[in-house]
């Protein structure tokens, strides 16, 4: 995936039960990595850029992630895009997807009260260790020592797609040209996989995706988002518990 993932459970179990639970999260995420990675030639994904696999006999993670990925982009007018950059890379979906994934698992599996973050994308449920709900804070998209919001969630996902740390990696899909316009937009909502693909789709957009975002607090999804020259723009409903 390209990125660190950390994982904390506040949950009052045993530490041999806690460590088992952490263990089976990360033996899950690293079968996505090797699964849907597009650096390794072997891969799933690969196999199916080169022809050698047909979709209809891929494993039923990456037929779901198929079927997502196009389902987006007919509700993103096309914005969310597995084949933007050319060839299929359904990156913008797995990382948030695999995430949702393992905590669901972890919370199936008896912890309740945990954090999950891959590379700032976040998933959480329950409560902090002392009882208070986590906090996120979305870094300052120009200074990394400051933030632009602080956010407050019990359960829900914290998705941000920006150019300030791995540069122009997310890219406009009618020009085929790396997205222009936005310098961060993070994306609040009950699922990590769609509050992750969203903030790909509106970074893709550019500053017409500030609009776009608006109308997706009906559903639940709240944003903010910082334009290339410095404007930053939040929804009503950001759970934001502090301007940085």
């Amino acid at each position: 995936m390209g990125t660190v993932v950390s994982i904390e459970l506040a949950d009052q179990l045993p530490a041999d039960r806690l460590t088992a639970l952490i263990g089976d999260a990360c033996d899950w995420l690293h079968e996505v990595d090797r699964r849907f990675t597009t650096y390794a030639d072997d891969s799933e994904v690969m196999r199916l850029r080169r022809g050698e696999l047909k979709a209809d006999d891929a494993s039923p993670d990456l037929r779901h992630v198929l079927a997502a990925c196009a389902d987006l982009w007919r509700d993103t007018d096309g914005w969310f895009d597995a084949y933007a950059a050319g060839p299929l890379d359904p990156s913008g979906y797995v990382k948030g997807w695999s995430i949702e994934v393992a905590s669901a698992r972890l919370a199936e599996a008896g912890s309740v009260n945990h954090c999950l973050n891959a590379g700032g994308d976040i998933r959480m449920r329950g409560h902090k260790a002392d009882g208070r709900p986590w906090r996120v804070g979305v870094r300052h998209p120009w200074q990394a020592d400051k933030l632009s919001w602080v956010l407050e969630l019990t359960d829900g996902a914290v998705a941000t797609s920006g150019t300030y740390e791995r540069g122009a990696h997310v890219f406009n899909p009618r020009t085929r040209q790396a997205a222009q316009g936005l310098r961060s937009v993070t994306v609040t909502g009950a699922d990590l996989a769609l509050a992750d693909a969203y903030a790909t789709a509106a970074l893709a957009m550019g500053e017409p995706g500030i609009g776009w975002l608006g109308k997706l607090a009906a559903d639940g999804y709240e944003s903010a988002a910082v334009t290339d020259d410095g404007r930053a723009f939040r929804t009503a409903g950001l759970p934001a518990v502090d301007d940085a």
